[in-house]
């Protein structure tokens, strides 16, 4: 047997590139190691930099620890003229390590933000995005890599960064969460009135019978009973961590039984998701607050950009709509979910999209957030137990033991938007008229999913 060590010291560091040409690094060693040829060679390959320039000189090569997804580096750079205006602070997203057990799950995820990065260099791109100076996949050893311009965070006009699950710390949250709901809007609606460009639907193909990553519930059934049963364990153990009753016996029971129903139906309700072409079209599935950067106008009206695109395809704009607000505060989606909701699709039908009906989309909504919620979620508890080694004396989610470790920060918090939507908008009630539904329209594998138009 190959000892595992030496197999991953033999894996390339560099392999071919899908979309340029250029052969690129896999790792941050490997990219120092290739230098400012190697840089010269693929910003020339992307047209990021002028044929006649050349980086010339790593200033800085810095390793940033943030988020989970994988490695990222700080590249501070030169060019043969310092003062042709090129910018010279660059960021890096490499995925996960070879060797690493997520890399598999996670390396993926960087190809349709590839494509969506190599995209956004299109002159009348209709977002702020960073600057894509290069961009490339390897699907043969699930390598990728992106280099963009860094955003200036807490420089000028520019806010300091926000962190994930941490809006409470944020000044005035509902102004930054309509800056980026119109920004959803404004490229669902550029895509579906064709202002992207009609290689759109070739290179983010939408496949209607698919389960894309996001939807798929990783479980068997066993292990999603399991699950919850876990999950109501740590709520019992943990109290103050399930805030406002959410660690309540008879809900938590409530919730795990609907929570099987999602798993049984879970073909039904992703057929209906993908059944509704007002509401398919190209979206982030990942636009909370970390994501985005933002700044004020000239006017004082607050600005965003967005960035971390990692999986963005064509989907049901409520999937992506539930991505942007599952890490919100609790009482801020209370008071204001419904006037986000209104927003964005005014804004959706204003900026050449087709109007939606808001009580479809909610349904359909409701709907999302029970099949990604089911997918995505439920591993809280024994990850918070893992990462959080005095879980047993924190009492609320700002300690530090807890709020400071992000992974355990985040998936707790992501854990309690999730019940709390549940059981504010009684989702098992949506679940069950959708059931009957089905049932009365006779649902089967391969069927058309049912008209929801109505109760």
């Amino acid at each position: 047997m190959v000892n595992e060590a030496a197999r991953i010291a033999a894996l390339p560091a560099l392999v071919p590139g899908r979309f340029t040409g250029v052969a690129f690094p896999t790792c941050i060693a490997a990219l120092v190691e290739a230098g400012p040829e190697w840089l010269t060679r693929a910003f020339h390959a992307t047209g990021a930099l002028p044929a006649e320039r050349r980086v010339v000189a790593i200033e800085r090569a810095q390793e940033f620890f943030g988020g989970g997804m994988g490695r990222k580096l700080i590249l501070d750079i030169r060019y043969d003229m310092p003062d042709a205006g090129l910018e010279e602070r660059l960021f890096c997203k490499f995925p996960r390590d070879f060797g690493d057990p997520l890399r598999d799950l996670f390396g993926p995820l960087m190809e349709p933000e590839i494509r969506f990065a190599l995209l956004s260099r299109r002159d009348d791109f209709p977002l702020t995005v960073p600057a894509c100076f290069f961009g490339d996949y390897d699907p043969e050893t699930r390598s990728g890599l992106l280099i963009t311009a860094r955003v200036p965070y807490g420089e000028g006009s520019i806010e300091p960064a926000h962190d994930k699950c941490l809006d409470y710390e944020v000044d005035d949250p509902f102004g930054h969460y309509q800056a980026v709901t119109k920004a959803m809007a404004k490229l669902a609606a550029a895509h579906k009135a064709g202002r992207i460009g009609a290689e759109i639907d070739r290179q983010f193909p939408f496949d209607a019978s698919g389960a894309d990553l996001g939807s798929r519930i990783p479980y068997t059934a066993d292990e999603l009973a399991a699950k919850l049963v876990k999950l109501k364990s740590f709520a019992a153990d943990h109290p103050g961590l399930f805030p406002d009753g959410l660690g309540d016996p008879a809900f938590l029971d409530r919730f795990s039984r609907e929570a099987m129903e999602v798993f049984e139906m879970q073909d039904a309700i992703r057929r209906h998701l993908n059944s509704e072409p007002d509401l398919i079209t190209l979206c982030h599935w990942n636009m909370n607050l970390d994501n985005a950067w933002f700044w004020r106008d000239e006017e004082g009206a607050l600005q965003v950009g967005l960035l971390d695109w990692g999986s963005v395809a064509q989907m049901n704009l409520a999937q992506s709509f539930f991505g942007m607000i599952c890490a919100a505060e609790t009482d801020f989606l209370d008071a204001h979910e419904d006037d986000l909701i209104a927003l964005l699709l005014d804004e959706y039908h204003a900026l050449g999209g087709p109007a939606v009906d808001q009580a479809g989309f909610m349904r359909s909504l409701r709907l999302a957030q029970a099949l990604l919620g089911v997918a995505w979620m439920l591993d809280a508890p024994a990850l918070i137990e893992r990462e959080v080694a005095a879980i047993d004396d924190v009492g609320d989610r700002r300690d530090p033991r807890l709020r400071d470790v992000f992974l355990a920060r985040a998936q707790h918090h992501l854990l309690m938007v999730l019940l709390n939507e549940w059981r504010r908008e009684d989702i098992g009630g949506v679940l069950r008229r959708f059931r009957e539904k089905a049932a009365a329209c006779e649902i089967t594998a391969g069927a058309a999913a049912p008209d929801m138009s109505g109760r």
